[in-house]
């Protein structure tokens, strides 16, 4: 039988991506839920091509718009967070891709999970924020969780049962600004952040690798799907972005997964797994590929990546803080609100100023949230924007 798969936030960079899989592979899965947040012409395309079961447009307001455009097929449509966090409970689900960007993505995946549905997690946050809660609830209702991250992915397939593994070790491109110094980062716009050299992203999650933050959540959430402590998690600069990520078993032996930027691949291996299935598109060429370089990262111009490393070893409620705090500094610096530097400075603030709690429960995660928002937000206003900076 078909897998039945949930696409939460199918209009983003990965759930387009993951349409594509569903494509290739008409007989092996079928689209059951479609959500975003606010683009409807796109969500109403897509449901026209893949006829889910139901789709769910997170902002209300884009409700009446979403009902008309698909008002001639027999396709469930709904509105709002309450809806989205419901129709991932739907009995005939297999596997839920959480795609949706950032804090957004916490409830419906615990709804998910609590519904015994697989887990195929994109939202790194939901591990960020809860990791401890996360893990806990899918150990309480034996729901697997399969990382689609490219990084994770790599580690995910590079695991051996019953071989204790020393050390992951996650690559990182660098991003658009690996060889800027402080003073050229003190200037930096959105347009040059928003050029990544590799990869094809959000806008969110392309600032996040610009400033380090990305590979700073990807420590934290490696912490929670392998058990790793910190200390056992490396992060190494690897501009050319061909190794996706590597592990170091107990001998010493090292184990990376290779092959050209393409989300489709994690994507797909999550779908699949255990089993690989054929996939079209370019394959990695060793003839063409001249060049692997490593170096360490630079934490002192990148200082988001220490922060998350500080936030993973102060635990509670810390992750959850840095996480809201960055959500809120990245939205600024996509309005020209404050400068590329000025989001390190921010998230740091916010970390001393919201209360620690060492064993949060979900109710302190919400609150946690909330606070530190309003806390970046007023620390935003007086930070340095770019128009001051120039």
């Amino acid at each position: 039988m078909k897998k039945q798969i949930a696409i939460l936030g199918s209009t983003g960079s990965i759930g387009t991506q993951a349409l594509e899989v569903i494509a290739e592979h008409p007989d092996l899965y079928e689209v059951y839920v479609l959500t975003a947040n606010n683009q409807v012409d796109l969500l109403a395309e897509q449901a026209r091509k893949f006829h889910p079961e139901a789709v769910v447009i997170a902002n209300k307001d884009k409700y009446a718009r979403l009902k008309e455009a698909l008002s001639d097929l027999p396709i469930k449509v709904y509105a709002g967070e309450d809806a989205l966090c419901q129709v991932v409970e739907s009995g005939p689900i297999d596997i839920v891709l959480t795609a949706m960007v950032g804090y957004a993505g916490l409830r419906p995946t615990i709804n998910a999970i609590k519904a015994g549905k697989a887990i195929a997690l994109a939202n790194k946050e939901t591990l960020v924020v809860a990791g401890e809660l996360i893990n806990a609830l899918a150990a309480e209702y034996h729901t697997p969780i399969l990382p689609v991250d490219s990084e994770h992915s790599a580690i995910f397939q590079c695991l051996e049962p019953g071989n204790p593994v020393s050390k992951v070790i996650l690559t990182a491109s660098g991003g658009p600004f690996r060889t800027f110094t402080r003073e050229q980062l003190q200037t930096v716009t959105k347009e040059q952040a928003l050029k990544h050299p590799n990869w094809s992203m959000g806008a969110k999650i392309t600032i996040d690798s610009a400033s380090m933050m990305n590979k700073g959540f990807e420590v934290i959430e490696a912490r929670w799907l392998f058990g790793m402590r910190p200390e056992q998690i490396e992060v190494v600069v690897h501009p050319q972005s061909v190794i996706h990520s590597m592990v170091e078993f107990a001998d010493g032996a090292v184990k990376a997964q290779l092959g050209v930027p393409d989300m489709r691949l994690p994507i797909q291996y999550a779908f699949s797994y255990p089993v690989r299935e054929s996939l079209s598109g370019e394959r990695l060429d060793f003839v063409k590929c001249h060049t692997l370089t490593f170096e360490a990262p630079d934490t002192e111009r990148f200082r988001n990546l220490a922060l998350a490393y500080e936030a993973l070893h102060q635990g509670g409620n810390m992750p959850c803080i840095i996480n809201a705090a960055n959500e809120v500094v990245v939205a600024s610096f996509l309005r020209d609100r404050i400068s590329f530097l000025g989001m390190s400075d921010v998230i740091e603030q916010a970390m001393s100023k919201v209360p620690f709690i060492k064993e949060p429960t979900y109710a302190d995660y919400v609150a946690t949230d909330a606070e530190t928002r309003r806390i970046a937000a007023e620390l935003v206003i007086n930070a340095p924007s770019f128009s001051k900076s120039k």
